[in-house]
């Protein structure tokens, strides 16, 4: 069974428009619409206070993500829209003999995690400052790419997948981390929570599967999906040849 490859296709595929704007749309939101879903307004450096509040132990519940990703030591995660690091430091601890990219695209959170690395003598977390189309990581580098409340403001979302896709390893996976808009009653601005329905319409537009979804922390949704498995197949196919 053929699989999907983004670099493949994009060679061979027509160029599609994704995105629609419009000019009238949620204040919270740029005017800018992915595959029906508007995209939200980034979260500036100068509310980064808001991403270590204590409060966000109990809210999030950072350690059973986590526990969700039931990570190797050996394995290298990019925490994409890394912010001050509140993930990528905790996932630093279980990587022992791997390590963890913090992406942001501002250059203000970089300087704020190069300087919690140092102040911390952390030696497994590389920061990676990124753009809005391409995470500027290397090609299949990692082995899961983590986006806590993050993916739903990134302003070019189908370019931005696809250079995580690329920087994924065969059988790679992204983990998104976002609250249930299914639910009206949790108090997030609506641009700010993404439905699993969109979630996969979205994941799916850049060749990736869904696995599952983790419906244990209060108000989020942890939804797992998968990049094929191309290279495993093309090897067992090579060995079956021969």
């Amino acid at each position: 069974m053929p699989v999907y490859d983004p670099e493949v296709a994009s060679q061979i595929e027509p160029k599609q428009d994704f995105y629609t704007k419009h000019a009238l749309h949620s204040p919270d939101g740029i005017g800018k619409f992915y595959l029906g879903r508007e995209i939200a307004k980034v979260m500036g450096h100068t509310e980064a206070v808001w991403l270590e509040r204590p409060s966000r132990q109990w809210q999030e519940d950072p350690d059973a993500v986590i526990a969700a990703l039931h990570l190797k030591p050996t394995d290298v995660v990019a925490d994409i829209g890394a912010g001050t690091g509140y993930f990528s430091f905790r996932l630093s601890q279980q990587l022992t003999q791997g390590k963890v990219y913090a992406v942001d695209i501002q250059p203000e959170m970089i300087d704020i995690l190069r300087f919690l690395k140092t102040e911390n003598a952390i030696d497994n977390v590389e920061t990676v400052l990124s753009d809005p189309q391409d995470p500027h990581l290397p090609s299949q580098s990692i082995d899961l790419a983590l986006m806590v409340d993050a993916y739903h403001e990134f302003a070019y979302p189908h370019e931005m997948m696809q250079g995580i896709v690329k920087a994924l390893k065969s059988g790679g996976r992204v983990v998104l981390v976002e609250y249930r808009r299914e639910n009206p009653f949790i108090a997030i601005k609506t641009l700010h929570k993404m439905t699993q329905r969109q979630a996969k319409q979205e994941m799916a537009a850049v060749g990736l599967s869904w696995l599952e979804t983790d419906e244990s922390l209060p108000s989020q949704h942890i939804m797992i999906f998968q990049k094929p498995m191309q290279e495993l197949e093309q090897e067992t196919s090579s060995t079956e040849v021969k």
